[in-house]
Order: structure tokens, then C-alpha cells, then sequence
């Protein structure tokens, strides 16, 4: 079994879900905190995949659990959890960027360059 993938997959559905929710069940902020978190979390769902198949999986792993607090974070404001937790949400998205910058280093080595 492929953890890093399953978790994607897991979390791309969790996406979706809140996505929706946000567009059709949510108002306000709380929509806006539920459609900002399903855009990164899709977005870096692809992003592992990717990195899995190009051998990068410390990059996968990176852009899923950075995902998952950035997204989270937002998620749980948006179903009324107190606002200090949008101070944690910038460790995910430091965690997605410092993903992309693994990965792009992990391409550059593959590729000799």
C-alpha cells in the first residue's frame, strides 16, 4: 500500500466535500475559509501525485501534510473554532512552500542540471 497516495486521494475527497460546502451550505467568512482551504488542499493533492511520480515522495509528503494544517486550520474556523488557529495555518502553507522548493531541487538533480 502506498500510504502517501491513499492520503492524497483521502484528502482530495475532503476537498471536494468542503469545497461544496463552502459554495452551497456556508456564508460569509466561513465560506471564503472553506473555498480558500479546498483550492490549496486540491491543488497539492495534484502536487503529490506528481511527486510520487517523479520520485520526490519527501516532496508528497511535505504538500499533504502541509495541506492538511493549512486547509484544517481554515476548516475549523469556518465550523466556529476560535480564530487563534488561523496563527497555525501559515506553518502549512510554509510546509507547502518549502514542497515546491524540494521538488524543483529534486528535478533539477534528476535532470543533471
Amino acid at each position: 500500500m502506498n500510504a502517501l497516495v491513499v492520503l492524497a486521494a483521502l484528502s482530495g475527497a475532503i476537498a471536494v466535500g468542503a469545497g461544496a460546502f463552502g459554495a452551497h451550505g456556508a456564508e460569509g467568512k466561513a465560506a471564503e475559509w472553506l473555498r480558500t482551504g479546498a483550492t490549496y488542499q486540491l491543488i497539492h493533492v495534484v502536487a503529490a501525485l506528481v511527486a510520487v511520480q517523479m520520485g520526490a515522495r519527501s516532496a508528497g509528503w511535505l504538500f499533504v501534510v502541509g495541506a492538511a494544517i493549512f486547509a484544517f486550520t481554515l476548516y475549523a474556523m469556518a465550523f466556529g473554532a476560535p480564530r487563534w488557529l488561523g496563527a497555525i495555518t501559515p506553518i502549512g502553507g510554509t510546509a507547502l512552500i518549502i514542497g515546491w522548493l524540494w521538488l524543483a531541487w529534486h528535478a533539477l538533480g534528476r535532470n543533471g542540471q
